[in-house]
């Protein structure tokens, strides 16, 4: 039997890092709002009941009428006010669900390159296991390095893995994980974090080099050579 599954989009980011007085989710490839792209792939996935996205309080006038009624995102049913952080966002995002799926996929709004196979993928591995993440093996030589810009060593990157979205969960587990975090004051940068710490097993699924999120003026650039090149042969999103 297929599980229902409610999509939180945390994107109540300042931006603080690309410098401009465009909030990043708002910044545009080929056109589209960064935001925009990210929630297309959700809309279209038969998979995704609905979404709820989390963006700054004044900004749901400007989402309303600027992304979610001009690109169709019907799938759309609650815009609330995100935190000060990441978890925040989510925790808000998760709050206004009134009927709990059975899962819940979070996905970065400014993650912009997400397949359709990625949800797919993650949706059918946290069926399995309860949780699953999108990843990426890591390539480059890590190596940890102190306050003072020393290195102090090299790392074993065997089984290090660059942590992407979405990521989606059982329901109870992440609303569990959440609540436990507010109550103990934890601060985490992802939801797998949560759900590791109260105990539970987060499965991974590889992604692609494609799916950045973009931050800094330097991703914008890398983005809009992705889009070229995923968007080369299409005249939509």
């Amino acid at each position: 039997m297929s599980k229902s599954v409610v999509a939180v989009v945390p994107a109540a980011g300042l931006g603080t890092r690309m410098g401009g007085a465009t909030r990043k989710q708002y910044l545009t490839l080929g056109g589209f709002p960064l935001l925009a792209l990210s929630l297309n792939v959700l809309q279209r996935a038969e998979s995704i009941r609905e979404i709820i996205l989390s963006i700054p309080q004044q900004d749901s006038d400007y989402c309303w009428n600027q992304i979610i009624k001009p690109f169709g995102l019907n799938k759309v049913s609650h815009v609330v006010a995100g935190g000060a952080r990441r978890q925040d966002s989510v925790r808000n995002g998760l709050m206004a669900i009134s009927d709990p799926p059975d899962l819940v996929l979070v996905h970065d709004g400014v993650r912009p390159f997400l397949q359709h196979d990625f949800v797919e993928q993650s949706i059918y591995r946290a069926k399995e296991t309860g949780a699953a993440v999108v990843a990426m093996p890591m390539h480059d030589t890590v190596k940890r390095v102190d306050s003072r810009r020393v290195i102090q060593e090299t790392l074993n990157r065997e089984g290090l893995w660059h942590i992407q979205t979405p990521q989606v969960f059982r329901y109870d587990w992440l609303l569990k994980g959440h609540q436990q975090a507010q109550k103990e004051n934890w601060e985490v940068t992802d939801d797998a974090a949560l759900i590791e710490r109260i105990g539970y097993p987060v499965s991974v699924v590889e992604g692609s080099c494609f799916n950045i999120k973009i931050t800094t003026p330097d991703d914008l650039i890398f983005g809009e050579a992705i889009f070229n090149k995923v968007h080369s042969n299409r005249n939509d999103m």
